[in-house]
């Protein structure tokens, strides 16, 4: 037990010290006196089109970028472009294709206007007065930091499963390594969450979805509470990515809900008909209700995580001062293990949540 929790200790502090390292980069590269913590913040939270790696000052006093660049693909006035993210320079250079000129602008792409500032911004103003780019986009459908991560993540999964498949193949009834590392996490998704939920028959179809999300979102969350692990890729902090898995959960319930199911939404038992007017759009609004709180739920208290050990960190860089390490560790330290709590928590959440919706579109008349 305790060279398992001399283990975990060295680990975490190896993540606080990722996550340090994010932060004094950014120390280091601003522009002003002040540390900006909301850039720090925003450039570790939101998706870009480069796995950015470090930065450092050259002998001939240079401000370099190593990182490992993306292809972008782009669909603008009937053209379609592909080029890598390098060229446009850390957003320092426009991209010309055709008849097209694109420019990356706080990790958007945006077509390049006449009308613009030195870097061919324009601006406008929106109904509350706030100054928001005028420029148009293209279609975009480029791969980013959290597409690959999402694909490590795929591959990672497929590395671990299909290993434990064999070992199920040659030692049937007797797991060893990594499959009985493994199996009791299987059977707990299977026997705790699925089956109490939607039943000894009918959870067989349903779970081969089930352990896909649980194992993804648990990844996922794992890789992400370390930087170095997918380039500081936030894939179950992205709101697209939680759309997508609930988007999944939504469609399932909805086309394996039988006709009591339908029933309940359309002719709810025991109330009025007079009432139906009112429950009937209440119901169907909550077909996507209860989606989009699954969607929510697991985006914001990954993205919360992660800005809470920032901040942390960033205290250091805020005061200049050593001395605050002693307190900001410590308190990252804490909040590390919290995380690593909440990314079994979020897991098991979305799964049993998704199980209950199912559970409940597929239940027979008692």
């Amino acid at each position: 037990m305790k060279v398992s929790l001399f283990k975990y200790l060295i680990l975490s502090l190896l993540i606080i010290a990722s996550n340090a390292l994010l932060a004094s980069e950014e120390a280091d590269t601003t522009k002003s006196n002040d540390f900006d913590v909301n850039e720090v913040l925003m450039h570790h939270i939101k998706d870009t089109y480069e796995w950015h790696i470090l930065d450092y000052v050259n002998k001939n006093d240079e401000h370099v970028v190593v990182s490992i660049p993306f292809p972008i693909i782009l669909i603008g006035n009937g053209q379609f472009d592909i080029f890598m993210s390098s060229e446009f320079h850390h957003g320092d250079k426009t991209v010309k294709r055709g008849n097209n000129e694109y420019i990356l602008y706080h990790e958007k792409i945006y077509y390049k206007s006449e009308n613009g500032n030195e870097h061919g911004i324009e601006y406008k103003l929106n109904d509350k007065g706030e100054k928001i780019v005028a420029n148009a986009k293209p279609l975009d459908f480029s791969i980013t930091k959290n597409v690959v991560g999402v694909f490590l993540i795929v591959i990672v999964m497929l590395l671990i499963f299909l290993s434990v498949a064999r070992g199920y193949k040659k030692r049937p009834g007797r797991p060893a390594g990594l499959q009985a590392f493994m199996e009791p996490v299987i059977l707990f998704v299977k026997n705790d969450i699925v089956v109490p939920v939607i039943g000894e028959h009918k959870s067989e179809k349903f779970l081969p979805y089930l352990l896909t999300v649980f194992f993804f979102i648990l990844f996922g969350n794992l890789f992400g509470l370390m930087p170095i692990f997918l380039g500081g890729a936030n894939v179950t902090g992205n709101i697209s990515v939680t759309f997508t898995l609930a988007l999944f959960t939504m469609l399932i319930t909805n086309f394996s809900g039988n006709k009591e199911y339908w029933k309940h939404i359309f002719a709810v038992p025991g109330v009025p008909i007079w009432l139906y007017p009112i429950m009937i759009p209440v119901e169907l609004l909550g077909i996507i209700i209860k989606p989009f709180a699954l969607m929510v739920r697991l985006f914001a208290n990954i993205t919360a995580g992660h800005i809470i050990v920032l901040s942390l960190i960033s205290v250091i860089f805020i005061f200049k001062s050593a001395v605050m390490a002693s307190v900001s560790i410590p308190l990252g330290l804490f909040m590390n293990i919290l995380e690593l709590l909440v990314a079994f928590l979020q897991a098991y959440v979305f799964t049993m949540l998704s199980a209950l919706f199912i559970g409940l579109a597929v239940q027979e008349e008692h």
